[in-house]
């Protein structure tokens, strides 16, 4: 009896360290992310680098990168929890003025990254008046800028056509065809049209107008229930920030899988005219916010509270935490 008791214990020891070590690989298998985006651009660079790098491991997430064309798309799929992070632009703030539970946890380009080209009949943007316009998505981020670009130049969309494309290669080929007039295109579509002899109207990012022009939303009600699996998010993002600042040649790696092209020069264009705008740490301001209040047609914007868009806390605690220090090696 004594032997079968010894035998009964060695049994059961061995099932709870199998157990056991089953236990820590499942606790240990890291959450996959849905992570959404609405455009072929630079401004997806972080993403598709960690990607690359597998930079989300360490932090116990597996980003599941998804390309959803056109800002508002994409946001309605956030709306309906179809994927659990939406990459994008002004097309949230439309949406949470109407009543979505959606909300920034970080904005990595704060400003307009767009410029406009047009054909040879339109050298400035005063002369888009009675002519046709291609912007991506009514009411996100291509279609704010056109907004806020003719505003500055004392027009607004009533003084020409607006035709609406779901993807940057649309728009472009739209203008190639003499279908539009001039589009708003970002990096590196803007390439594509130089070489197709198309000349850069004006570089709207350079105006430096405050505006969300692509960030981190989710639903409040996933970030209070798995508030962990934010900000892992938000370290593996910031890590495929830094790495994409810091590794150039990683960044233009993933960047050129993505176009799907061989060509250096389109990676380049990307990363150059994005990369410079992330900061280091990417917090969500009041400012741009009211920029893309400012440009919306919604009829609740005007009274809106820029905080009611965006909650920061999360990138507070990482911060003080020591994460972001740690992170740059900074002291």
């Amino acid at each position: 009896m004594a032997q079968i008791s010894r035998l009964q214990a060695t049994l059961l020891i061995a099932a709870f360290v199998l157990c056991t070590a089953a236990s820590v690989r499942a606790a240990a298998a890291p959450v996959s992310v849905r992570v959404a985006y609405p455009q072929l651009n630079g401004a997806v660079i972080p993403l598709w680098t960690i990607q690359e790098a597998r930079l989300d491991r360490p932090y116990g997430v597996d980003f599941k990168p998804i390309y959803i064309p056109g800002g508002s798309r994409l946001t309605q799929t956030a709306v309906s929890g179809d994927v659990d992070i939406a990459m994008t632009g002004g097309a949230v703030i439309n949406a949470i003025l109407s009543g979505a539970d959606l909300m920034y946890v970080a904005l990595q380009v704060p400003t307009y990254a767009f410029s406009l080209y047009g054909r040879p009949e339109v050298k400035e943007v005063s002369d888009l008046r009675g002519k046709t316009l291609g912007v991506i998505t009514k009411g996100a981020a291509s279609d704010h800028a056109s907004i806020a670009l003719l505003r500055a130049h004392k027009m607004t969309q009533k003084d020409m056509k607006v035709l609406y494309f779901s993807r940057q290669q649309d728009a472009l080929a739209a203008l190639d065809k003499g279908i539009v007039n001039a589009a708003v295109l970002s990096a590196p579509t803007t390439l594509m049209a130089r070489r197709l002899g198309y000349k850069q109207v004006v570089n709207i990012g350079s105006l430096k107008l405050p505006y969300t022009f692509i960030g981190a939303a989710v639903s409040r009600s996933r970030a209070a229930q798995h508030p962990e699996v934010i900000k892992a998010f938000l370290q593996a993002f910031m890590a495929g920030i830094k790495a994409s600042k810091d590794q150039p040649e990683l960044a233009k790696k993933s960047s050129a899988r993505h176009f799907a092209s061989q060509d250096a020069e389109i990676a380049e264009e990307a990363y150059n005219s994005f990369v410079p705008l992330f900061p280091r740490v990417p917090y969500v301001t009041d400012e741009a916010v009211r920029g893309t209040l400012a440009a919306t047609d919604h009829p609740k914007a005007a009274g809106a509270d820029p905080k009611m868009f965006y909650d920061n806390r999360f990138l507070q605690e990482l911060e003080a935490s020591g994460f972001v220090k740690e992170l740059y090696g900074t002291k």
